[in-house]
């Protein structure tokens, strides 16, 4: 499946920005979607990903900041960033994979989109 993945940008510190991401196939059943990021000379790392029952998993660094949903009859992933930090900046890829426990890189991922948070 194909992710297509919309929103990032610019912004200062403590603003806010919405990522959106799209499967190409509304049809298919996607248990997984979220959203991995990588800053300048770091790994990639887990942002947020979502299960459709609902069930979430956010890194410890975004937690009361960042929110992610899903609307599963699209096949589409959102994530509502706020309060957003420096550290924040990097490229994050829309991610879809089988089960939580899948291990990465499989999967699908989008294209990256860049956010990046100035001090």
């Amino acid at each position: 499946v194909q992710l297509q993945a919309s929103g990032g940008g610019l912004v200062q510190a403590g603003g806010s920005l919405r990522l959106s991401c799209a499967a190409s196939e509304s049809s298919i059943v996607i248990n997984v979607m979220g959203w991995y990021r990588q800053a300048p000379g770091k790994q990639r790392e887990l942002v947020a990903v979502i299960t459709r029952s609902g069930i979430t998993n956010l890194a410890d660094s975004v937690k009361g900041r960042f929110t992610i949903s899903r609307d599963n009859a699209k096949n589409m992933v959102a994530l509502q960033m706020n309060s957003l930090k420096p550290e924040d900046t990097g490229v994050y890829q829309c991610h879809a994979r089988p089960t939580m426990t899948t291990p990465l890189p499989y999967g699908s991922w989008g294209q990256g989109t860049q956010v990046t948070v100035s001090s």
